[in-house]
């Protein structure tokens, strides 16, 4: 069934500024766009750039004063998923260069600093089992607590106050997948039964692909609980969420309103 997508959100920019918007469903082999329909404030400049990785677009706006983005889609998902529990994890010599850069540490997410405590709390699992055992780890010993995080709380942070919301959900994973040597990158999405419903972080991991003899695949995990896999949308991928933040402003802005609701019809 096609998940339905209706966000807004406003924000006022006092000068003109160039800011970074990323919010549309990317369309993607797995995830056709049924219908699209996007309003925006008049603009001073408008144009569309390529994602990280090719996945979905940004759109570069110049604008002055207040500033309101309207979008609605419907996306039918045909997601090919494996069981995480038996995909065993790719040698790094062998991986390709689409995914090594997703082994190293970036700006929310500091594995080198993760690798003792994955060994010790994981030492027995590997591949898809490590991380299927850190998934499981956070929902034990995480709560998830809206508003217990702002702008620059990083995996370190949250792993200390053992308290989040996605977003740190979605760091804390990626690190650790990223300290057991497994790349690992961040999702920003939207899945229906999100609660409070708004824009949504998963994780997505690279393992073998056991239909293609040294191959990989991505496989979506959401340390939360609350998406599936199979009717998650993507908007973006990145090294963490300063990648694909909805709203990136080179200057002063004042963020006002948003609203997202996702269901599936």
């Amino acid at each position: 069934m096609p998940v339905t997508i209706e966000t807004r959100f406003a924000f006022t920019l006092d000068q003109p500024t160039d800011c970074l918007l990323q919010f549309e469903a990317a369309a993607l082999p797995e995830q056709q766009i049924l219908s699209a329909d996007m309003q925006l404030s008049d603009t001073l400049h408008f144009a569309r750039v390529a994602a990280e990785d090719e996945i979905g677009e940004r759109i570069w706006i110049r604008a002055t004063g207040d500033f309101e983005v309207g979008y609605r889609a419907s996306v039918a998902l045909d997601r090919q998923l494996a069981d995480l529990g038996t995909l065993a994890a790719l040698p790094p010599h062998e991986m390709p260069g689409e995914a090594v850069h997703y082994l190293l540490d970036s700006r929310y997410c500091p594995a080198d600093q993760f690798q003792p405590f994955v060994e010790a709390e994981f030492g027995g699992t590997s591949g898809g089992a490590r991380v299927a055992a850190i998934r499981d780890w956070l929902a034990e010993n995480f709560t998830y607590t809206p508003g217990s995080s702002g702008p620059e709380t990083g995996a370190a942070d949250s792993f200390i106050s053992r308290h989040g919301v996605c977003r740190d959900y979605a760091h804390v994973l990626v690190t650790m997948a990223r300290a057991s040597t497994i790349p690992a990158r961040y999702v920003s999405c939207y899945a229906p039964g999100v609660t409070p419903q708004d824009f949504h972080a998963v994780a997505e991991v690279f393992l073998a692909d056991p239909t293609i003899e040294g191959g990989g695949t991505w496989q979506l995990v959401d340390a939360t609980g609350m998406a599936n896999p199979t009717d998650t949308v993507k908007i973006g991928v990145g090294r963490d969420a300063a990648d694909v933040s909805f709203l990136t402003s080179f200057g002063p802005s004042n963020f006002r309103s948003s609203s997202v609701r996702v269901v599936q019809e």
